[in-house]
């Protein structure tokens, strides 16, 4: 390896010998590519003529009102619905550019698995996508919209039928695999230098988001906001905020049914450090390091560990971390939909949540930026379930 990936204490790469060619591979892969303006040419022309690049900033008209002005960065209106199409694109013609013909990828909310199925579909690549069985039954939209676009969408049914378990049998493939496969993880977590390069092509969303809030407001926001699971479009947005000390920046993680007891997935806020899918980072564990159950609403955020480079901003300080209920979550989703007549993924709907409640504490000249990472048709099947069929 060329670099140690590492944010202080967290990161590297703790893998099984037989992963470390591939993963040498992808990093002197991504490495070449950064320094390479033909490479850097042909993705911005993707992002901005396949994707949808530069996605809007959005001020909220109805919410905030006199208290704040609330900003959405809308990743909802990126082509495949969410922030995940950027990296996915990106690595795409990593795999391209190793001479490889194969995709996987594991998905929880589908939104990563239907970014890299688009992207297999546009570069004639074979795609194959890991999806925790009761992610499946909760996600069938998503999972006819891979279908649709070529992709095979591989259940899995062991543990906890969901996203870790994904991670895992697609790290297991990949370990059988890697000679004509690439591995599109879906977030800045697992083994160096997945966080360093997801973290890389989803720093796009805070390059926009600052030129734009610059442009709008004349100045930066008091605070950036989103949603954490794994932490890719959180890190996304972040990372051009980080070195501005004036800018608070906020990640949302589940706190499901309730932080006091187990059904939660607020890894930052409830874990410990751990070594998990191939990087030292915060888990929830129990006392003898086994990997405790997570629990969210949203699939998307269902994830018993977080990407490395979160982990170093809470213990720096440069990051604020809270947890977010489901149902304010959902009294989010339901207020934003009714109030602005934008339907937010479940995932983004935390970061609402948290804006909004942000907002009843702050000054009419307060700024706050949200990345709204995903839109929320994926979820209108479990959304009409959950309220009882009452929108």
């Amino acid at each position: 390896m060329r670099q140690q990936g590492r944010f202080g204490d967290y990161g590297g790469c703790f893998v099984p010998e037989i992963l470390v060619p591939a993963l040498e591979q992808l990093e002197a892969a991504f490495l070449d590519a950064e320094e390479d303006p033909r490479f850097r040419a042909e993705l911005d022309e993707l992002l901005a003529t396949y994707a949808g690049r530069p996605t809007p900033l959005t001020l909220l008209r109805n919410l905030g009102g006199e208290h704040a002005r609330i900003y959405l960065k809308r990743e909802d209106l990126l082509h495949g619905g969410a922030h995940k199409t950027n990296q996915v694109l990106a690595q795409a013609l990593l795999t391209k550019r190793m001479g490889k013909t194969r995709l996987i990828a594991e998905t929880g909310a589908g939104q990563h698995g239907v970014a890299t199925a688009l992207a297999g579909a546009l570069f004639g690549l074979k795609t194959e996508i890991y999806m925790g069985a009761d992610d499946v039954a909760r996600q069938q939209l998503n999972v006819f919209r891979m279908e649709l676009m070529g992709a095979r969408v591989i259940p899995v049914t062991a543990g906890t039928r969901t996203l870790k378990d994904a991670v895992n049998e697609a790290l297991r493939d990949w370990s059988a695999s890697f000679a004509d496969t690439h591995y599109i993880l879906g977030t800045a977590a697992g083994p160096h230098p997945f966080p360093t390069m997801v973290r890389q092509f989803q720093r796009v969303i805070g390059k926009e988001a600052r030129a734009q809030l610059l442009e709008a407001e004349g100045r930066l926001p008091d605070a950036v906001i989103a949603c954490v699971g794994g932490g890719s479009n959180a890190i996304g947005i972040f990372s051009d905020f980080i070195s501005d000390e004036g800018v608070q920046l906020v990640g949302c993680e589940p706190a499901g049914k309730g932080l006091d007891g187990h059904e939660h997935g607020a890894t930052i806020l409830k874990g410990s450090v751990g070594i998990f899918h191939g990087a030292r980072t915060l888990v929830l564990q129990d006392g003898d390091g086994q990997i405790s159950d997570s629990w969210s609403v949203s699939a998307g955020l269902d994830y018993p560990a977080v990407g490395p480079e979160h982990s170093w901003l809470r213990d720096s300080g440069r990051g604020t971390y809270v947890g977010v209920t489901d149902q304010e979550a959902l009294d989010a989703f339901q207020l934003l939909a009714r109030s602005e007549g934008i339907i937010p993924a479940f995932e983004s709907a935390h970061a609402v949540a948290q804006a909004l409640k942000m907002a009843e504490a702050a000054t009419k000249e307060t700024v706050l930026v949200v990345n709204l990472s995903g839109r929320g048709d994926k979820d209108m099947v479990q959304a009409q379930k959950l309220l009882g069929g009452r929108a």
